[in-house]
């Protein structure tokens, strides 16, 4: 799927004797100068990052610096949140009850059209999911396949789901399209954090100090955050850090607007359930740590 692709330009990283702590070059992503990323370019991604340097929430995203050209291909340019860690690890979370837009299920809606290859894609991850008249037509409609994907994962039971991590010893895990309960999360987390009591606490206060900003967030209550992901990065000598990241699909809200982030979703209502999910995710990593 495109988000594991996504996920594995961003967290391969290319190491050498000097640099070793930087993000690798693959198709989207590109590393820039001076401690800088090169993002492919994305019109709506450069309004969000413009408003957000302006808002509460700047301290939780990559500074960004404007755009610049690369054989012909404009890149955004920010922050390589990388750069000052020693061998990280890093993780990808994919925030929200949903991963598609409003938007893209009413153009679906509006264009019916029975697709092969998201009828293939589903009988790969399971085999039953298809209905008889889908079987004998050997194809779904998008419509169909966006919302049966999203309840394969975490993304529908807790508003969020992890779309992989990659450990300082280069060891990659992105296969939780069926990592969907809370135990199931947990341990996933816990596999990347290795069972790091003081890795924990980091991740814990920033998630708490991210909550607290985004519930005053103007940026926040405007728009409806889909598709965004919090990046994790920790190292070995115990710094943590979590940033929001990925913007593409973050839409600004009509003036009359404005949501909550934790109400459920139904269609209309433009709620993306990012509040929700990030109440959840700082639920298990309390869980996580010993009672005293």
């Amino acid at each position: 799927m495109e988000e594991t692709q996504k996920l594995r330009d961003f967290i391969s990283p290319s190491y050498d004797s000097q640099e070793t702590s930087t993000v690798a070059a693959s198709g989207s992503f590109h590393v820039g100068d001076y401690g800088t990323l090169l993002k492919r370019f994305c019109e709506g991604e450069q309004q969000c990052y413009l408003r957000l340097m302006e808002d509460a929430l700047r301290p939780f995203v990559p500074a960004y610096h404007g755009v610049v050209q690369r054989d012909e291909q404009d890149y955004n340019v920010m922050d390589n949140l990388l750069t000052h860690f020693n061998t990280p690890s890093i993780m990808d979370c994919k925030m929200g009850s949903r991963t598609y837009l409003e938007e893209e299920l009413r153009i679906a809606q509006e264009r019916p059209q029975p697709r092969n290859d998201m009828y293939e894609k589903m009988v790969a991850v399971d085999p039953e999911a298809p209905t008889v008249q889908e079987r004998a037509q050997q194809a779904v409609l998008k419509t169909r396949y966006m919302q049966w994907r999203e309840t394969l994962s975490s993304t529908t039971t807790l508003g969020f789901r992890i779309e992989g991590f990659r450990k300082a010893n280069e060891e990659c895990h992105t296969n939780f399209k069926r990592t969907k309960s809370r135990d199931q999360v947990m341990e996933a987390l816990d596999n990347f954090v290795e069972s790091n009591t003081h890795i924990v606490w980091g991740y814990l206060r920033r998630l708490k100090q991210l909550r607290q900003v985004l519930e005053t967030s103007d940026f926040f209550r405007a728009h409806e955050v889909v598709g965004s992901s919090l990046l994790f990065v920790h190292d070995w000598t115990g710094r943590t850090g979590v940033w929001m990241i990925d913007f593409g699909k973050t839409v600004a809200l009509p003036s009359h607007i404005t949501l909550d982030h934790r109400t459920p979703w139904v269609e209309g209502n433009r709620e993306d359930g990012y509040l929700w999910g990030l109440d959840n995710l700082i639920d298990i990593l309390a869980n996580m740590l010993p009672l005293t």
